[in-house]
């Protein structure tokens, strides 16, 4: 996550925009922490994100229809006398935990009939597994018109009275045919003959019709290690004998995501580096192309090339699209001008990780502050910080080292809140803790400026390799007593001596 208090959260921060221009800043496999997500904030309401807890996924029939090929088809500026005020919340809140119950958990009939359930009879077992097979053979025929490209055959098998999702599927198909994808994949999962009320049965009509739960999967060609997998609640109905998809869109429960495909038209810019994939027609999506593609070649100068050196941008057009995508509840963004989140519903390393930009906010940054905010974000990217045991100050204040290398800052500017305190006699007594980088944290600018110039201290006294292996040695160490084993073995001190000489290092800074 970024902020403007360092590389994000530049409360009164000056950035040099472009050469002979400023931007004036003013006050105006392996389990990882279920807190995984960046974002970045204007300050003054930080709100917070928690992942639901995922409940145990009913699987029916792992039978899945997949093709593969190789086809490919912060300062903000704002306008006028308003001041470059945002700060970045840190908080890794999360690859997010979904629950797959396909109704409202708790819900009246909410009992899920799966095939080979203990509480099933045989004859409702059976019956499980004829739906099951009836569903994929759905999804079996839509995988298939994806990869052969064959758009009639893909509306064949969208229900012919369900009007309104018909426009979305004509949509969804013309979407992924803009993709560079390299994999595909819908797999039945579950589905739960009470979840559809009556009124939504008789609506649909036909013999029969229920709603299961579809583990959807994509890997996007050049960018992705692991394909992205999120679960859509997909309504099946069964006409003249002949099954249909009839809506990907019913009894979505809280926290469960969307793919960005899903929600809208979408246009797709490729840079060098960098893949955009926007719902706004407005944006101009090869300009945040560009500007990603040289976050990535800031990012690549300090943190090495042994990265992937590519990165994943959505630009959602509303606020609502970005907290579907996220799989928030309305309203937790609305001050977070972007995201940095992991695309997957199980905790894995390698999991394809997206920049996630709040329509709104990220619309007024102007070309030097999309490039701190992206640069910051995608050192996250390259850092894999979302599956990371480094505490939230080295990895925050990291990426903001990285980004006021590209974009120089002034200090007085950049660190005003950590200054004030310190000149009031206020100086740090540690480094920041995990809980100072909470979205609703009263110390939160504080805690990302003394992130920043801790690293920069580092930086500054042993060199930018010695930051940059500091960090790896944390990163890649399986001790709980990581933090202290790297200060010992890569810098040659202590946690306490460190603090004792950051202290210092602040004082001479803020001219104490």
């Amino acid at each position: 996550m970024t902020s403007l208090t360092g590389a994000g959260e530049q409360r009164g921060a000056e950035v040099v925009d472009e050469p002979g221009g400023t931007l004036p800043t003013s006050d105006g496999g392996e389990r990882i922490s279920p807190s995984e997500q960046t974002t970045i904030q204007i300050p003054a309401q930080h709100a917070a994100s928690a992942g639901e807890q995922r409940a145990p996924l009913a699987e029916a029939l792992r039978v899945a229809s997949t093709w593969t090929s190789a086809h490919g088809p912060i300062v903000k500026k704002v306008a006028l006398g308003m001041a470059v005020c945002l700060v970045g919340v840190a908080g890794f809140a999360g690859l997010r935990k979904i629950a797959d119950a396909p109704a409202d958990p708790g819900a009246p009939g909410n009992t899920a009939q799966t095939p080979g359930s203990d509480s099933t009879t045989p004859d409702e077992a059976a019956e499980g597994v004829r739906r099951a097979a009836a569903g994929q053979a759905v999804l079996q025929k839509m995988a298939d018109a994806i990869q052969e490209e064959s758009k009639a055959s893909f509306l064949s098998t969208i229900d012919p009275k369900a009007t309104e999702f018909d426009e979305l599927a004509r949509t969804i198909y013309s979407n992924l045919g803009k993709l560079p994808l390299a994999t595909f994949q819908l797999r039945y999962v579950s589905d739960d003959t009470g979840a559809l009320p009556p009124d939504r049965k008789s609506e649909l009509g036909g013999t029969e019709s229920w709603l299961a739960q579809v583990e959807v999967s994509w890997q996007l060609t050049g960018f992705d290690t692991k394909p992205a997998r999120e679960t859509l609640p997909v309504t099946f109905v069964t006409r003249d004998d002949t099954t249909y998809a009839a809506s990907f869109s019913e009894r979505f429960v809280a926290g469960q995501r969307r793919p960005i495909w899903a929600l809208g038209g979408i246009e797709v810019a490729k840079g060098e580096h960098s893949l955009v994939i926007s719902l706004d027609s407005q944006a101009d999506a090869d300009e945040y192309a560009t500007v990603t593609d040289r976050a990535v070649e800031s990012v690549t100068k300090v943190w090495g090339k042994n990265w992937k050196k590519k990165a994943v941008v959505y630009l959602p057009a509303k606020q609502t699209q970005m907290e579907s995508v996220l799989g928030a509840q309305p309203g937790t963004y609305t001050q977070i001008a972007a995201v940095t989140m992991a695309e997957l519903d199980t905790p894995l390393v390698g999991a394809p990780l997206r920049i996630v930009a709040n329509p709104k906010l990220f619309e007024e940054l102007g070309k030097q502050g999309r490039r701190i905010v992206l640069t910051h974000e995608t050192t996250h990217v390259a850092s894999i910080a979302t599956a990371s045991p480094v505490p939230l100050w080295l990895a925050e204040g990291f990426a903001d080292y990285v980004a006021f290398t590209a974009v120089s800052v002034q200090d007085e500017s950049a660190a005003k809140e950590l200054f004030k305190a310190v000149r009031a006699g206020k100086v740090p007594k540690s480094l920041p803790a995990p809980e100072a980088f909470a979205a609703s944290s009263a110390e939160l600018p504080l805690a990302y400026e003394s992130g920043w110039l801790a690293c920069r201290l580092i930086s500054e006294r042993e060199g930018q390799s010695k930051l940059v292996k500091f960090y790896r040695a944390v990163h890649a160490s399986k001790s709980p007593t990581g933090l202290a084993d790297a200060f010992r073995t890569v810098l040659g001190t202590t946690e306490q001596e460190f603090v004792a000489d950051w202290q210092k290092y602040l004082k001479r800074l803020a001219g104490v």
